[in-house]
């Protein structure tokens, strides 16, 4: 599902970050410590991209920032307490895009996406998750895996770190598109997924560039495909599932900031600031550079209707994977 262009996402941190002050006012806020809940275990994707920005967050809030990790059910857990907490500022959401793709994959879900919160501001967009298997996986492109689950079918294995999330939506959509059977195996967060990869208990994974990298190049993992639509710059002899033979295969993973619903307008201007100038610092974006990641500004509107679209689109996926009937 395409976001922002990089230049669309850099240009539009530039002009947010140099914002001097917001017209509203937010009074004391925050006169205490601030928890961001990131509802996965910690070494995932979120909490590693999280814990690259808090400093600049303490910084530009002048409170402390805390991680505070609430993994279970593919996010729902985590996402959830937050749904129960005062609107007052003090208790972030920061999560993936997992919160809209997972409701349509989960009957458990007990929160509503859009209405049970207030939407701060998208952070983050990778170029898109990158498929790995495992090196006695005996096949080097993706034609290769292709050809492989259909001989075998039911035999090759994915990680999946929770219904609707990066892991386990470009594997369904994968499945769909090529009339493949492969079983999902599921796990409680990333890193999990990457031990059992990565000793060879399970096949193959659909995982943040970030997290492959170093895997990749060190030889333990074979880099297989990048699901976005061009190719990353840190792995580019990588070619992307379009150029695999998936026609339209688009799907990246983005990175945002909520709050529960009703939060005062003063105090999301305020939290959306701090978040645009810690994602905009220099030492940030080269590090969001290396590891395939772009920091991209979107004000609280535009992030509310974009969340809203991508819930649709998601609730799209959701019946061309699990078609009813």
């Amino acid at each position: 599902m395409p976001v922002l262009t990089r230049r669309q996402g850099l240009l539009g941190l530039a002009a947010l970050a140099a914002t001097p002050a917001l017209a509203q006012s937010a009074g004391d806020f925050p006169n205490r410590p601030i928890r961001v809940v990131v509802p996965s275990p910690p070494g995932g994707p979120p909490d590693l991209i999280l814990r690259m920005i808090a400093p600049g967050l303490t910084a530009a809030l002048g409170q402390p920032v805390v991680v505070e990790n609430r993994p279970g059910a593919g996010g729902v857990i985590g996402t959830s307490y937050v749904t129960r907490q005062p609107a007052d500022g003090y208790t972030w959401l920061f999560t993936t895009a997992s919160h809209v793709n997972t409701p349509p994959f989960n009957p458990n879900v007990n929160f509503d996406p859009i209405g049970d919160f207030t939407h701060v501001t998208l952070a983050v967009q990778n170029f898109g998750q990158a498929l790995v298997v495992h090196p006695s996986v005996q096949a080097n492109n993706l034609q290769e895996l292709i050809a492989l689950a259909k001989r075998e079918p039911g035999r090759l294995t994915y990680v999946n770190a929770g219904n609707g999330t990066a892991s386990h939506i470009p594997a369904e959509l994968m499945k769909s598109l090529s009339g493949t059977d492969i079983l999902p195996v599921p796990y409680r967060g990333v890193a999990e997924g990457v031990a059992d990869l990565l000793a060879g208990r399970v096949d193959m994974f659909f995982v943040g560039t970030n997290v492959a990298l170093e895997h990749v190049r060190a030889g333990r993992l074979r880099a297989i495909a990048i699901t976005g639509a061009r190719r990353w710059a840190g792995l580019p002899d990588v070619p992307t599932m379009q150029e695999g033979g998936l026609a339209g295969f688009n799907v990246v993973n983005w990175f945002g900031t909520w709050l529960p619903a009703g939060a005062p307008e003063a105090v999301v201007a305020r939290i959306h600031q701090a978040v645009v100038q810690a994602v905009a610092a220099p030492e940030v974006m080269r590090q969001f550079e290396t590891q395939g990641l772009q920091g991209i500004a979107m004000p609280p509107a535009a992030f509310a209707s974009f969340v809203t679209e991508q819930s649709r689109l998601a609730q799209e996926i959701g019946r061309r994977v699990n078609p009813p009937g």
